[in-house]
């Protein structure tokens, strides 16, 4: 969740602050950022709030060539100064920055640290105190004091240390939590997620849980915390770092929505070739093609993303599918059935709920794919296959393009094993012509916005709360519009499917209550005309997003017309809009919606 940026070897102050705001969009409420310049002179400033903030703190001769920064997202205590990283030790020799959650710091600060004088309610500040108390009291070294700390730590950690007494060192340390080392040219970097400093190196060594390192300008040497030393290899990502800038946009959101339709292309060109014959990696397609059944683990936009590949794997490969949340299924196992294959959607690969789901079926022996727009993560590196979504950075906390892009690469994988299979539907199934469709359509749609901006002044501006509803698919597509709406404007909306709102939620309809309509499901379509009617008759505002084959006079949203299967591509992108300008013209912080993390790192 939160963003952790270091360097040693070159001006370090820009680069920490400039690395942190690239990971703003992780969601945060408070920054942090300690400075030495090996020359006696050491800078710690702090504060609650914006980036914005701690730089207007921030003292002309606050200078160095070692320093580590952190962004904040407050689980242990509230947000305040005191509680900011980097958190000190109270003799003031070292200083911690840490994502992940410490689940025995209760335990270390009642066992080791009786009588320390703590000036946080931090777990991070339990460790740095225990860290310069072993430094001490066992005359050890900063290296060897942090991995003696780390072997009675519990929890989920992405650590940076710095010794005020060898500050041309920064000491790292990975669990469960992202971190990446960035390599440069007399100085190295360290980061929670490389995208942030992409201006500085495209070389990267991805750790593993469990690793350790002592980081200087020149030199990077990697341990376990019994000091035994491990390799990692260094790789290139090939990132445009133009491509996580919001050039003209007022906000990313708008600018990933309206991407859209060149990441249909890109998954059109790099998964299927020119006769619409998917280019999926054989042992993928066998593997999945074994399974009895699949199930699908994700959370959130992700989850509702493996909603619709539900529908579209049980068509087109004829296998049962199971779609479940991972934070549920971490720590209640499904009962599985005698060949299972996972497929973990997630758009950052670093979804700690997922991580934990994923661990047990490595155990297991299940046969595992991950589905990601970031090479390299840790859920991309631990499954047995991965998918990439090439949907380029996204940043806006609200998920538009990854969703889409993940139903399209399960349509996609289902085609290639629907084919492998013999499935007649499968092979008749013209995806390469469809994804085609897709991009003009989601073009057309982002063409129209301003008639979906004034839908959103006109009714959900005004409204506290607001219900979609749908069928098959649709009714898929519905959570994750409420979803979007919710995030972003906080209006309160639920998804529902059509017929069950009249089950006891139609009591909440009052005048003047928004209910978006969906409609695509060529078998539902009049069943679902009829629930208009039901809310309609009272009081509901209905706006209808139709399409084209099912429109009727008066629907507000007419879709160009899609392949069923296909149709959350399309349907989905009016309702991101709507949510969208709800915010916008709510005066709302659109990227940024309070409480929220792009990437949820913990549990």
């Amino acid at each position: 969740m939160c963003g952790i940026v270091g360097v040693v070897g070159k001006p370090a102050r820009e680069v920490v602050l400039n690395g942190l705001k690239n990971l703003e969009y992780r969601g945060y409420d408070s920054a942090g950022i300690y400075l030495n310049d090996l020359q006696g002179h050491e800078y710690l400033t702090k504060a609650v709030g914006r980036i914005a903030n701690l730089e207007e703190k921030l003292a002309p001769e606050e200078e160095g060539t070692t320093g580590i920064g952190h962004t904040r997202w407050a689980t242990h205590g509230h947000p305040t100064v005191e509680n900011a990283h980097p958190q000190y030790s109270e003799d003031g020799r070292f200083y911690l920055v840490h994502n992940g959650v410490i689940e025995n710091y209760l335990e270390l600060k009642e066992k080791y640290l009786a009588g320390a004088h703590f000036k946080s309610e931090t777990d991070t500040e339990v460790v740095v105190q225990l860290v310069a108390k072993l430094a001490k009291e066992e005359n050890l070294d900063a290296f060897s004091a942090f991995k003696q700390a780390l072997k009675l730590v519990k929890g989920s950690y992405a650590f940076l240390l710095v010794d005020n007494t060898k500050p041309d060192h920064i000491y790292i340390a990975k669990n469960k939590s992202p971190m990446m080392l960035g390599l440069g040219d007399g100085f190295n970097i360290i980061a929670s997620d490389a995208i942030s400093v992409l201006d500085q190196t495209k070389t990267f060594i991805a750790l593993n849980d469990g690793d350790c390192a002592d980081v200087t300008k020149d030199s990077i040497e990697i341990q376990d915390c019994d000091g035994n030393k491990a390799e990692r290899e260094a790789k290139v990502l090939d990132i445009d770092p133009n491509a996580a800038s919001k050039g003209t946009y007022e906000f990313y959101m708008l600018k990933e929505i309206d991407e859209q339709p060149a990441v249909m292309r890109r998954l059109s060109t790099d998964y299927l070739d020119e006769a619409g014959k998917p280019v999926v990696d054989e042992k993928i397609i066998d593997a999945v093609s074994q399974a009895d059944r699949i199930y699908i683990f994700a959370a959130g936009t992700s989850y509702h993303a493996g909603l619709v590949g539900k529908e579209i794997f049980e068509k087109f490969t004829g296998i049962p599918t199971e779609v479940g949340y991972a934070s549920e299924a971490g720590y209640h196992f499904p009962m599985m059935s005698k060949h299972p294959f996972f497929i973990f959607l997630t758009q950052s690969g670093e979804t700690a709920d997922s991580r934990v789901v994923l661990t047990e079926a490595n155990k297991r022996g299940i046969p595992s794919l991950t589905m990601t727009n970031v090479e390299g993560s840790t859920l991309s590196r631990e499954a047995t296959y991965t998918m990439l979504l090439n949907a380029g950075p996204e940043i806006a906390v609200a998920s538009t393009k990854a969703y889409t892009a993940q139903v399209a690469l399960q349509a996609i994988l289902a085609k290639a094993v629907g084919e492998k299979l013999g499935d007649q539907a499968a092979k008749d199934w013209n995806l390469k012509q469809g994804l085609s469709l897709a991009a003009e359509g989601i073009q057309e749609i982002v063409d129209g916005k301003e008639k979906i901006e004034e839908l959103a002044k006109k009714y959900l501006i005004p409204s506290r709360n607001a219900f979609y509803i749908g069928r098959g698919i649709d009714h898929a597509v519905s959570l994750e519009s409420a979803l979007k709406l919710k995030e972003v404007s906080y209006i309160q909306t639920e998804g529902f499917a059509a017929a069950e709102l009249k089950h006891g939620t139609i009591s909440l309809i009052e005048d003047g209550t928004p209910v978006i309509a969906l409609i695509n499901d060529p078998v539902t379509a009049d069943l679902t005309r009829g629930n208009i009617q039901e809310v309609a008759s009272r009081g509901a505002n209905v706006i209808t997003i139709v399409g084209k084959q099912f429109a009727k006079e008066g629907d507000n949203i007419v879709l160009p017309e899609i392949d069923y299967y296909l149709s959350a591509l399309l349907s989905v992108v009016p309702t991101q809009l709507l949510a969208y300008f709800a915010s916008k013209n709510k005066g709302l912080d659109v990227d940024k919606p309070r409480n929220l993390a792009k990437s949820v790192t913990v549990e």
